[in-house]
């Protein structure tokens, strides 16, 4: 056996180990006790929360839609090197080896318990693996080798030991992640019967949809919907537990079950949601059939008191989002979405009940997992993403994007189709104009669209000569407001400056 490992280099193996099987044990015992009182995410989720906005952004920016699996792949990281630190320190005096444990033990509970509705027994799983990882370090430093170092069977018995035990805490890690996943509402949401909306979407136009390789199709599939949201995990919420509580300042408080929301009268609509992130010709946008109930009807139940100029919604994770209440009470179709493309809310996008707000930057309007409506002031409450600089109330800029050909494309030369989308939710598109080079603005072709609140597909014919070429493109809303050319990021309220590309065509 290995006993009291003098080699720095064992004791730091020996740390990762007894972490590796922390982490692992924590993630069967969250199985019960829910994915979210897990350490890894319970101190992601404290992360992201403590967060300057500038560090949001860069994540989002580097690691585009996989910003919160980065975030746990850097936490594992900064895990693993404590680990590896406490582990060497522990070769001189095992009490090192236990402090660091505690530490972990400290940090994880702490942690847990701060997050948003935690249950008293969320400190559970960060509990039972602090033990599992004190007795793997216990193991693993418990003889000491002879005066002339630790023996070839010591150095093997402690190989094995540690190789066992990292491959025993991946599989069980990565298998309970996958059973609390799979144990989720699945099969609930499988079994919701979307009712038929009263108040169904209009016949999409026959040419709303060029459908050219590349072009982004005008209605985005479920499954390529961008993802931009707090959450570390995805909230598992039944319908028959889900309730909406509209409270605040309010003349009456309401309470409405997921049964009740749907036998309300309902709305279809095709509606462009866009995040905030976005920058200029990026991907984080995309238009879908949402069915849900009109939040306007809702209101008019509550009645909202005087002074109450924000309607804050929050999720189930605690996440919050204010929106004017003048926007949800005006004429546009601002809805508690049950239904995407036809089908219940996929999980990820916030099954059960959402929030869509045409018109507004998602991180003031479209709440994921909806629990609450408060109704307050701006001058009372700040919420999620305010609080962290950003603007307090946030329209949707007049944006438009090249589709095809593609940034750095080789096109044969001759006939060509330059095309995109533009957006101007609730106001709408009336011109797009494309620039070739540092020509003369030429005026596209704008397809159908069934209302003001979606992107518009755009197209140009051009013949392409041999040679680099620059194009660029810019759209005008309705209201004769053209994109503005001043380049600008996305922080505080949506960035801004024309898309454009360059290509060698051949």
């Amino acid at each position: 056996m290995l006993g009291g490992v003098r080699s720095r280099t064992y004791g730091a193996i020996a740390g990762i180990t007894a972490a590796a099987a922390a982490i692992g044990v924590a993630e069967a015992v969250a199985i019960l006790t829910g994915a979210a009182t897990a350490p890894l995410v319970a101190v992601g989720g404290v992360v992201v929360d403590a967060v300057p906005a500038g560090v949001k952004n860069f994540a989002v920016d580097v690691f585009y839609t996989y910003d919160k699996l980065a975030l746990l792949v850097g936490t594992l990281l900064l895990l693993a090197a404590f680990a590896a630190v406490t582990g060497a320190l522990a070769t001189k005096r095992r009490l090192y080896g236990y402090a660091g444990v505690g530490i972990f033990a400290a940090v994880g509970i702490a942690a847990a318990l701060s997050r948003h509705n935690a249950p008293w027994y969320a400190f559970l799983p960060t509990l039972v693996g602090a033990m599992a990882a004190a007795g793997v370090l216990y193991l693993t430093l418990r003889p000491q080798p002879a005066e002339s170092g630790y023996t070839y069977e010591q150095r093997r018995w402690f190989l094995r030991v540690a190789g066992g035990t990292l491959a025993g805490a991946a599989v069980v890690g990565f298998a309970s992640r996958w059973w609390a996943t799979r144990r989720g509402v699945q099969a609930e949401r499988a079994a919701v019967q979307v009712p038929a909306a009263g108040d169904s979407a209009s016949a999409l136009p026959p040419q709303a949809d060029a459908q050219l390789p590349d072009l982004a199709p005008f209605v985005t599939p479920n499954k390529d919907f961008y993802l931009i949201d707090t959450a570390l995990v995805v909230p598992q919420v039944s319908p028959a537990d889900w309730t909406l509580r509209i409270h605040g300042r309010v003349e009456r408080e309401l309470t409405i079950s997921y049964d009740e929301l749907l036998k309300r009268p309902m709305i279809e609509r095709y509606i462009t949601l866009a995040c905030v992130s976005n920058e200029v010709g990026g991907g984080l946008i995309g238009n879908a059939r949402w069915q849900g109930v009109r939040v306007k009807d809702l209101l008019a139940e509550a009645r909202p008191k005087a002074g109450a100029d924000q309607v804050v919604s929050r999720s189930v994770d605690g996440f919050t989002a204010g929106t004017p209440t003048s926007v949800l009470l005006d004429d546009r179709d601002a809805m508690l979405a049950i239904a995407m493309n036809g089908e219940p809310l996929p999980i990820e996008h916030g099954f059960p009940v959402r929030m869509v707000v045409p018109g507004l930057y998602g991180y003031v309007s479209a709440t994921k997992w909806l629990a609450e409506l408060e109704l307050t002031s701006f001058a009372d409450f700040d919420a999620y993403w305010i609080k962290r600089g950003w603007a307090a109330k946030a329209p949707i800029k007049t944006q438009s994007r090249i589709d095809t050909p593609r940034d750095g494309g080789e096109p044969k030369a001759g006939p060509l189709v330059i095309a995109g989308v533009a957006w101007a939710q609730h106001r709408g598109v009336s011109k797009v104009e494309v620039q070739v080079d540092e020509g003369e603005w030429q005026r596209a072709e704008l397809l159908a669209v069934p209302s003001v609140d979606t992107w518009r597909q755009w197209r140009l014919n051009w013949t392409a000569t041999p040679g680099k070429h620059r194009l660029t493109v810019r759209a005008t809303d309705n209201g004769g407001q053209t994109q503005t050319d001043a380049v600008a990021p996305p922080d505080p309220d949506g960035a801004t400056g024309w898309h454009s590309i360059e290509i060698d065509v051949r």
